[in-house]
């Protein structure tokens, strides 16, 4: 059975709860959603309360407080926020393409390390205490003086399955990022024992249907290709002709299905979710939007990417790629109010730049 763009498109946002704000739990939402992108403190409460139908920023901030969410490298690598009951078998299924990702970076630095004693060290030194990743760094140093500093610290946060926690990842909170041992927050030993499957069924769940190579980018590991042909998924194919995996009683959303205008945060999982994109942005826009390992905070209009938006000392400034008929631009700006006001924004003023062509 073939699926065109705009099938794909209504059913992933559906999946993601952007078609209609939702009225589950956040840790609920963070549940369905796998993981939910965290390498910066504020993105994850704009994603949940553009899903969300009732959400405050205290929400989040209490469940990471109450040890119900985690911060903490995930999905290729990078910070995530999911539920505890999660991260315990998240954690070690990431732990080849994190090691993966350490030797690429780090292999040639740290050549006459021995990275099993490394871990064994980091792990003394952060037994029974928080330590921020500089002051392990400068530990680790004082046996490996030899090497980076800086190094030791980025190494060690790959090797051994550590958390971020509060207020480190609570609203408008920065600063060096501490370190604890995961199983001491958490007072539970990591699960190593689940198969991969769980993991493309939790994504199928909430971004399919999709391809290996969609299940690979965003989840970082890799060789699934016979692990999803074994499963017993639905098989579907794009217009393009590439096989889309589904579970298979999950349904198809209409094509016809109005699609709200929504803000995506930095970093949004939707954005980062597919090898192809297409079904969200263009390839041009992709280009605009992805740079780097920079993942831009994005609007939708009739549930495609039509400008980026930034918000800064109280301005919500939106440009768009393209011209926008008027109706949009009235529901991104009723929209905007919107996310101003639950961003604390005095003023609630909005700006818009010239559409750039992209």
């Amino acid at each position: 059975m073939k699926v065109n763009r705009r099938v794909l498109n209504r059913t992933t946002l559906e999946r993601q709860l952007l078609l209609a704000r939702s009225p589950v739990s956040p840790a609920q939402a963070i549940e369905r959603l796998v993981a939910v992108q965290g390498q910066d403190a504020n993105p994850p409460y704009f994603g949940l309360w553009s899903r969300l139908a009732s959400f405050t920023r205290d929400d989040l901030t209490s469940l990471l407080y109450g040890k119900q969410v985690v911060r903490g490298s995930l999905l290729r690598g990078t910070q995530h926020l999911a539920l505890a009951e999660d991260y315990l078998w998240l954690r070690p299924l990431m732990q080849a393409p994190m090691s993966r990702g350490r030797q690429a970076a780090f292999g040639r630095a740290t050549r006459g390390v021995d990275l099993e004693e490394l871990a064994s060290l980091a792990r003394e030194h952060l037994a029974g205490r928080t330590l921020t990743r500089p002051q392990l760094r400068d530990l680790l140093a004082e046996r490996w003086p030899e090497v980076e500093p800086m190094v030791l610290g980025w190494s060690a946060q790959s090797l051994v399955p550590v958390v971020h926690i509060p207020p480190s990842g609570v609203w408008n909170r920065g600063g060096a990022t501490p370190f604890t041992l995961a199983e001491e927050w958490l007072g539970r030993p990591l699960d190593g024992s689940l198969p991969v499957e769980r993991l493309v069924t939790r994504y199928l769940a909430a971004f399919g249907p999709a391809s290996v190579m969609d299940v690979q980018m965003w989840s970082g590991l890799t060789r699934l290709r016979p692990v999803i042909e074994a499963m017993s998924l639905r098989k579907y194919h794009d217009t393009e002709g590439r096989a889309l995996y589904d579970l298979p009683d999950a349904p198809l959303a209409e094509e016809d299905v109005p699609a709200p205008v929504r803000f995506l945060p930095y970093f949004d999982n939707l954005a980062v979710a597919y090898a192809d994109r297409t079904r969200l942005m263009t390839d041009e826009q992709r280009k605009a939007v992805c740079v780097g390992a920079v993942v831009y905070p994005t609007f939708l209009v009739d549930g495609v990417v039509a400008g980026i938006w930034d918000l800064k000392d109280g301005v919500l400034d939106l440009r768009p790629f393209h011209p926008l008929p008027e109706p949009a631009m009235a529901e991104l700006a009723a929209e905007g109010a919107r996310l101003l006001g639950f961003a604390g924004a005095q003023g609630e003023t909005i700006t818009w730049q010239r559409p750039s062509g992209t």
